[in-house]
Formats: structure tokens, sequence, C-alpha cells
């Protein structure tokens, strides 16, 4: 039996003096960011984080309901993950945290995670994170309504 992760969302300004929102994922109550921080501080990798928010205004990833449900561009993301998180600087395609989003039964799992522009690093023994599929929609549903698509 997997154990169920709570999920939310953050909206957050970008950073360093810009005030961009940017959406952070939150398993459990610890934001994705220092969750993946941590992950790489653990297992050495240099460099480590520098990861944000995903800034919905300047990437087009469509309704963030099904984008978050897997359900969008499902051809290309099956192939290369799901953006989970972006660059510090607000491209998602500078320092993507990438992650296969799937539906099994009643719960949403994230697995699968990679930092594209690093292949040899393992991120295996990260997650994966499962979710109940109700708590699930429900907030990916309300993030969606904060941010019509793009």
């Amino acid at each position: 039996m997997n154990l169920i992760t709570t999920l939310s969302f953050a909206i957050l300004p970008l950073g360093d003096g810009d005030e961009t929102p940017s959406i952070v994922p939150v398993l459990d109550g610890i934001q994705l960011t220092a969750m993946i921080e941590d992950f790489e501080r653990s297992h050495g990798y240099e460099p480590l984080g520098g990861y944000a928010g995903l800034v919905p205004t300047a990437y087009k990833y469509g309704p963030l309901d099904l984008y978050f449900m897997g359900e969008t561009n499902k051809e290309n993301y099956d192939k290369t993950g799901y953006y989970l998180l972006g660059c510090s600087c607000g491209e998602v395609g500078c320092w993507p945290l990438t992650a296969r989003i799937s539906r099994i039964d009643n719960q949403v799992v994230w697995d699968q995670f990679c930092q594209p522009h690093r292949p040899t690093r393992d991120y295996s023994s990260f997650g994966p994170f499962t979710f109940d599929l109700n708590q699930y929609h429900r907030v990916v549903t309300e993030l969606a309504l904060k941010f019509p698509a793009n």
C-alpha cells in the first residue's frame, strides 16, 4: 500500500525582486523546491537546487487542471515528463525538474523524476508520490481557476 501524499500549491513571487507569480507544488506541507534541493544535496549533486515554481505566463501549459492531471500534450510529455519546477530565472526549459504524472485507479502518481540537463543523475529514489484522486483533482481545479489557460 502506497502512502498518500497531500498536494497543495504555493503561489510565490519568482524571487530576486521579480514579483512574477510562480506555482510551487507543496507535498505534505513541504515545498517541492526544498524537497528536491535536500535530495540533491544528500546525493552530492553539483550544482544543486536552482529551481523555482512554474510561471504560467511564460509557457503554454494549457489548462492547468488538465496539465497536472497528465492529460495535455501526452505524446510529448510521456517522453520527456511533465514540468513540475522551472528555473529560478523563470524559464522552464533552463533548469527544470520533470516527472511522469499518471492516474492509477483512484490515485495520481508522480514518479520517474528527472533533471533533463543532467541525464546521469539518478532520481529513482526520489518519490514516487501518490495522491488521492479526489483531493488532487480538487486542488488542481482550484489552481486552474486562478490561472486561466494561456
